[in-house]
């Protein structure tokens, strides 16, 4: 398939990929690593054939909602991956998967994925950096939950995180959306009736970003309010690894980056409540990266945003 198309059905999957997948509907995406649009099986003869010179470290790639694995790319082709494969000696893995489905559901198929990964890669793999885009950084939050609570192989090959305009304290904007939908429902109209209807909807992993749900226990509590349900995120930072953090921000008034931050998340969400967490979890300033004047899709592929993932890399954890 072209990009046009697989764009096409990145958004499809965004918008319903729940609905598609529970109908068995061929459209709907599922997760696996892909190279040249293509799925890679997660066996060692696929693995060793695509990556002959397989470095025990691996960077994975986790897109955001409504994308593909080529939002990633620079004008170059380049990526975030394959930069540190050129500049530290990590081989990349990029996933593609159906951003509809719930954060939890896709944390599991993430976290099947990585302990498949153990098994199947051509040699002993040593450490596992994942970097996730917006989306991408809640469901490996919510795969790293699992293998905590489960004693996954792949969690201990994991040292640190790199979360790229990530809404760790939800997404204001699917709250709003989830309020007005609530509100749209009194009226007794047929066409606001059909509005509510259509909004209704909307994909699980979308209404997931509004409280940045990991669990389903935590979309259970899910109440169509406008204010964070939970300034203190029920599932914490792990604290067996370290986290790193890039927001943007398309002001340099911290009061419109706290507001709208890169027009999608703003500042104290990307930052995980601006890192002013009082108990043993507050990450040092050195961990988070505040870059103005970039707005959301840009954080994909900005030199910037690479420059500080490759210093973080270069420093010992």
């Amino acid at each position: 398939m072209g990009q046009k198309t697989e764009l096409a059905i990145s958004i499809l999957n965004g918008a319903v990929g729940d609905y598609l997948a529970q109908k068995g509907n061929g459209l709907a995406t599922p997760m696996s690593c892909v190279h040249e649009g293509r799925p890679v099986p997660m066996q060692r003869d696929a693995l060793a054939e695509l990556h002959p010179n397989a470095s025990p470290r691996v960077v994975v790639l986790v897109h955001g909602l409504m994308c593909t694995e080529d939002h990633w790319n620079f004008d170059d082709g380049d990526h975030y991956g394959s930069l540190l494969a050129r500049d530290l000696g990590y081989t990349p893995l990029v996933l593609r998967y159906n951003s509809g489905l719930s954060i939890p559901d896709s944390g599991r198929e993430l976290a099947n994925l990585l302990q498949a990964l153990l098994q199947a890669y051509p040699v002993a793999v040593e450490e596992i950096l994942p970097i996730g885009f917006s989306m991408g950084g809640l469901v490996i939050r919510s795969a790293c939950h699992i293998a905590a609570t489960e004693k996954l192989g792949f969690l201990p090959r994991m040292q640190r995180a790199i979360y790229v305009g990530t809404p760790h304290r939800g997404a204001p904007l699917e709250r709003v959306a989830r309020k007005a939908a609530k509100l749209l429902g009194h009226i007794d109209d047929p066409y606001t009736r059909l509005a509510v209807t259509l909004a209704g909807m909307r994909s699980a992993g979308l209404q997931d970003l509004g409280d940045a749900d990991l669990r389903h226990e935590d979309r259970a509590r899910r109440e169509p309010t406008i204010s964070l349900r939970d300034k203190e995120h029920p599932v914490p930072l792990l604290p067996s690894l370290q986290h790193y953090l890039v927001a943007g921000s398309v002001s340099g008034d911290p009061r419109l980056a706290a507001l709208f931050g890169d027009v999608m998340v703003p500042v104290p969400s990307a930052t995980n409540g601006e890192c002013a967490d009082p108990g043993s979890m507050a990450l040092p300033p050195s961990h988070v990266k505040i870059l103005t004047g970039v707005a959301h899709m840009t954080l994909m592929r900005h030199p910037d945003v690479y420059a500080q993932i490759l210093q973080w890399c270069r420093e010992e954890t």
